[in-house]
Parts: structure tokens; C-alpha cells; sequence
């Protein structure tokens, strides 16, 4: 009797385990190489994706705890939302997820560590960027010259270090996204001039004690000086891990994919 049991759990888990698999599954495996640049990706088409249509691209950045190089952890957080049915139907767009490795970072921050074990982030003006960030760049324009993305919507977004790189992708490229978001992240003032024209929606936890709030804060203020076209939303009983209701927020998606260049 106790060994059936344990048989009836083991395939329950089993299945469950299986199911979500497959469910990730159609996020397509890939990766990008050109000269030294090498970076991991997944990416989801529309259902039944026509290369002979056009359609909207959106980059989507992990934060650190999904670094790496199995080309699957970088779809923990945000990679079941894309795959709802009323999300692929109303949104038919192209999907794209990818990994930073464990040795680099997607923006230019120096991070010290206190002797408590407390990180303090202190981010660049300009700078070379990352071996991550100089692979993803490579990989952004490999893709948006693809006959089948509509050049005019092309978004990004991402939480925590990947909401960091998403303020530095948009410094690097401000002419090609037609609207972003970042979560939980941060960014020198001084490169908030460059992104002042892509309209974005800046998300962060009230009692983060990994990036302060105040990093928000201070870009949405910086924004707000340039009349930029800015949305920020706190939530006051979140911690770093503001991406579940960010990405929980009904408008997100409607707001994102509304915008055009």
C-alpha cells in the first residue's frame, strides 16, 4: 500500500513537472554568436506565425538569480505570462529571452558589498559596456533586421538587474524602442537624457532591501523634469520581488504594445 502511494505521488509530480516543461517548451532554444560575442536565448513566436507578416518584438531581461548558461532559468519570472492563451491572442508579438552569464552583468554598475553583506550599486555615466550587454546589443539588431519584426514596435523590459539593463539598452539604442519597462532597478541620472523620449513604466517595491526605491524615484523625477512620457507605480508592501504584481498588472501589456515609433 505505502509503495503505491509513493508511486501515485511520484507520477503526480512527475506530471506536473512534465507539464510546465512543455509549457516552456515552445519557447524556442537558440543561441546568438558573432566573433566573440556568445549569448543564450529563448524565444516564443505568435501562434501561427506568418514570416511573411510583420510583428512586434519585445526583449525581456532576468535578473541576477537567473544568470547563467542552461538557457532555462532565465524564463522563472515572465515566461509563463507570454504564454497565456488570451495573452498570445491578443497579443501576437515575437518574445525573446536572454540569459546573461554568471561571469558579466547586464549594466555598468560597480557592486560593493558592506561586511554585513548588504550590496550598495553605484551605476556608470556612458562606458563600454558589458560582455553581456555588448552580446545582447548583437543580438537586438540581428533581430530587429529580420524582414518578419515590425521595426516600429520593437519593446524591452526587465526586473531587478535585467530593470538595470533595460535603462541601458534604452541609452545605447533610444531610437529604436517604442516604449519599455523596468522593474526594480536603477541607473545613473546623468544617462536619464538619452532615454527621455521612450515612454516607460517604472515599477519598485516600497520596502526593496536589494536596489532602494530611491533609485526609481530619482529617474522618475529626472524624467518628469524633461517631460518625458513616464508611468511609475509603487507597490507599498513589496520587497525586490515587485515583479509579481508588475507583471500581474492588467494595463502592462495593453500600455506596452500600444505604443509605436
Amino acid at each position: 500500500m505505502m509503495n503505491s502511494k509513493i508511486s501515485l505521488i511520484a507520477l503526480f509530480l512527475f506530471s506536473v513537472l512534465n507539464s510546465r516543461s512543455q509549457g516552456l517548451d515552445k519557447y524556442e532554444k537558440s543561441v546568438y554568436v558573432s566573433g566573440q560575442d556568445t549569448i543564450p536565448y529563448r524565444i516564443l513566436f505568435p501562434d501561427n506565425f506568418d514570416s511573411s507578416k510583420k510583428y512586434p518584438v519585445l526583449f525581456f531581461l532576468h535578473g541576477r538569480g537567473e544568470s547563467g548558461t542552461d538557457n532555462q532559468s532565465q524564463l522563472t519570472h515572465g515566461g509563463k505570462l507570454f504564454l497565456k492563451e488570451e495573452v498570445r491572442s491578443q497579443f501576437p508579438a515575437i518574445i525573446i529571452f536572454p540569459q546573461c552569464s554568471k561571469d558579466s552583468y547586464w549594466a555598468n554598475v560597480n557592486i560593493r558589498t558592506d561586511s554585513a553583506g548588504k550590496r550598495s550599486f553605484h551605476f556608470r555615466k556612458g562606458g563600454m559596456p558589458t560582455k553581456a550587454m555588448h552580446a545582447l546589443s548583437g543580438l537586438v539588431d540581428r533581430m530587429v533586421a529580420k524582414p518578419y519584426v515590425d521595426k516600429e514596435r520593437v519593446y524591452i523590459g526587465g526586473l531587478s538587474m535585467g530593470g538595470m539593463g533595460t535603462y541601458e539598452m534604452l541609452r545605447r539604442k533610444p531610437k529604436l524602442f517604442a516604449a519599455a519597462f523596468a522593474i526594480c532597478g536603477g541607473d545613473n541620472l546623468k544617462n536619464v537624457k538619452k532615454y527621455r523620449k521612450v515612454p516607460l513604466w517604472v515599477f519598485h517595491g516600497a520596502k526593496d532591501d536589494i536596489v532602494d526605491p530611491s533609485f526609481s524615484e530619482n529617474i522618475v523625477a529626472e524624467l518628469k523634469k524633461r517631460n518625458a512620457v513616464v508611468k511609475y507605480t509603487v507597490y507599498p508592501d513589496a520587497n525586490h520581488n515587485s515583479w509579481d504584481p508588475a507583471l500581474a498588472e492588467p494595463e502592462l501589456l495593453p500600455w506596452l504594445f500600444s505604443h509605436s515609433n
